[in-house]
């Protein structure tokens, strides 16, 4: 069984040891911890046994929410999990009246794009050289 829940201090070595492995450390312990802190954004992460097994990161901004990163660790990939949490944030942002979800996702990373395209997010364009070794970026948006 999976719950879902807003992310806690106690949570911040889970959240950088999934980062680290999933995301090259893109954001770091200390990032994540200020994160925390923001009161434009949140962070959800997935349980399951008492043991964070996946994180969403997203800010909201105006009437926008920009998904910043959805990392799974390895032991629970493929299990609906990342499904589970996406579907939790953009019901709540959904009901305070949020227009849309924003992200943007490696154009190589096929699980990813499945995941989003099956969640209703739609191609918007490609943002060529976006990442820091060159891999362009493909930006998504789900709109209700």
């Amino acid at each position: 069984m999976i719950s879902v829940r807003a992310a806690t201090a106690a949570d911040l070595d889970a959240l950088a040891r999934i980062e680290s492995e999933s995301l090259s450390g893109t954001w770091s312990r200390d990032a994540l911890a200020d994160e925390l802190e923001k009161t434009f954004a949140r962070l959800r992460v997935a349980e399951r046994e008492r043991t964070v097994c996946a994180f969403v990161h997203c800010w909201l901004v105006a009437d926008e929410v920009h998904v910043l990163n959805v990392a799974t660790d390895a032991a629970f990939r493929r299990r609906g999990i990342a499904r589970a949490l996406l579907e939790s944030l953009l019901e709540e942002v959904k009901a305070k009246g949020f227009a849309c979800a924003l992200l943007e996702v490696r154009a190589s990373n096929a699980p990813a794009i499945e995941l989003y395209r099956s969640l209703g997010f739609r191609d918007d364009t490609i943002r060529a050289r976006y990442y820091s070794d060159g891999e362009d970026a493909l930006l998504m948006s789900l709109r209700w």
